[in-house]
């Protein structure tokens, strides 16, 4: 698909209530770890993180921290045992976050807001940003991208979907079902999150509407390119986009950008 509609998702409304949006972020955390989604990309990143020297990943726009986990314990168990992953986000989840934090060696937060488009210099890493790179229309995906090469970080933008039709239809039949069936297994615990899936459904509408929408926003590999290039003037980074695949079947979307050895911090 290579049409990118830039329609709204609830989610990012101001207005649109926390309740709804946590219980929407917390499915979607569910989801990505349990399905392994981003699995596929992580040779991708960890070679990112060799060719830049970086062993500290800061995870930009990360929700409820969907998929970290399993993409950090990967990372350590194959060769790169000293990784360590900061999330941070411009709506921070503390107590979404501190549960992964427990459970997980290497998984650190930042309690206080962070911008992606400005990240504070003393937040240092490489950068990450998974399933949220399409919230942002191109000037913002562009600054995003721009601040990292100002700042002379390597940055990977990964999303959890190939951008097919076969997907949106997915989003509006089988993941419902599937949110109705593992809801009560989600953790924190929520009475919040039972009472707007199954009494009054608000969660699971407007996740199918955001889910749908999600895939039309996605930016396919030629678009993610020229965004790099414009946030790249200077031509200073080494950037690569592409699709890998899952061993069954769904596809990731990637953007990684390295600095050039010459314009490398040292």
């Amino acid at each position: 698909m290579k049409l990118r509609l830039q329609l709204f998702e609830f989610e990012d409304l101001p207005w649109f209530p926390r309740v709804i949006r946590t219980g929407m972020m917390d499915y979607l955390r569910f989801m990505i770890s349990a399905l392994g989604t981003y699995q596929p990309i992580v040779p991708l990143l960890k070679h990112a993180l060799e060719e830049t020297g970086d062993t500290h990943i800061l995870e930009l726009c990360a929700g409820a921290g969907g998929g970290t986990e399993g993409v950090l314990r990967t990372l350590q168990a194959t060769g790169l045992p000293q990784a360590r992953i900061c999330l941070t986000d411009l709506y921070p989840q503390p107590a979404a976050w501190q549960l992964l934090a427990h459970r997980t060696p290497g998984l650190l937060f930042e309690p206080s807001a962070v911008d992606a488009t400005a990240v504070p210099t003393g937040l240092r890493g490489f950068r990450t940003v998974f399933s949220a790179f399409h919230h942002f229309p191109p000037a913002v995906a562009e600054a995003l991208l721009a601040d990292a090469v100002h700042q002379r970080a390597g940055v990977g933008v990964f999303e959890g979907a190939g951008k097919h039709w076969a997907e949106v239809l997915l989003a509006l039949t089988v993941l419902p079902v599937a949110q109705l069936l593992i809801t009560p297994f989600i953790r924190p615990f929520r009475l919040s999150r039972l009472f707007f899936t199954y009494i009054v459904p608000l969660i699971p509408l407007f996740t199918i509407w955001d889910g749908c929408v999600s895939i039309l926003r996605m930016y396919p590999p030629e678009q993610l390119l020229a965004l790099a290039q414009r946030a790249d003037p200077e031509d200073s980074y080494i950037w690569q986009a592409g699709k890998v695949r899952h061993w069954w079947g769904p596809q990731v979307t990637y953007l990684l950008g390295i600095p050039k050895k010459t314009d490398r911090n040292v």
